[in-house]
């Protein structure tokens, strides 16, 4: 018998692969060998499992990121860096359709994936920041709240705009121009990490 949480996992991979809207339960209960019925024991419908593979994926996330300001506590900048770089390895297997079709077809879905993006940047990334900057690691003339509305704030939408940037580019790539470089015109001369080097 199939456990909820690997129904769970194999929502969570095709629904991140093809789009949320494209993978029906049908397809879920064929390539799981078990009934539709079996679903539905787990799940109210396909937008509960939609909402919970949501959940799921942003509830990992936020330990990963928990877990890495908590290793590295007395360097917020390097801790940036290293919740982006975790960031861009779980958005590099999200297709476009997956965001999209959230946004059209499972509002509720949604509004926790951009909550949580939003989150991100307004309050964890922003405190980081104003943390290394009272500890010296960056300028004291610098504007945070404008540093993150530039270039932390839903960096998802730049990702997939109107290509998807991971397709084009490796992840490293990525990283480097959208946060190392941007943050390394900004630290104190006194700052440094092995990014920068």
């Amino acid at each position: 018998m199939i456990t909820k949480s690997e129904l769970l996992q194999c929502a969570i991979a095709k629904f991140t692969k093809f789009g949320s809207k494209q993978v029906t339960l049908d397809e879920l209960a064929q390539e799981l060998r078990i009934s539709k019925k079996t679903i539905y024991s787990f799940f109210k419908n396909k937008e509960d499992l939609v909402v919970t593979s949501i959940e799921t994926l942003l509830n990992e996330y936020k330990e990963d990121i928990n877990r890495i300001v908590s290793v590295n506590d007395n360097d917020s900048v390097l801790s940036v860096i290293f919740i982006y770089k975790r960031g861009f390895e779980y958005l590099k297997y999200f297709k476009p359709s997956f965001i999209y079709g959230l946004e059209k077809y499972y509002p509720k879905a949604y509004k926790l994936f951009n909550s949580f993006s939003e989150d991100l940047a307004q309050n964890t990334i922003c405190n980081l920041l104003k943390k290394a900057q009272k500890q010296g690691d960056l300028i004291p003339e610098l504007d945070i709240d404008l540093l993150v509305k530039i270039y932390f704030s839903r960096v998802d939408n730049l990702l997939f705009k109107s290509n998807n940037l991971f397709e084009m580019y490796s992840k490293e790539t990525l990283l480097k121009h959208m946060v190392i470089y941007n943050l390394q015109g900004v630290v104190s001369k006194s700052y440094t990490n092995s990014f920068f080097e």
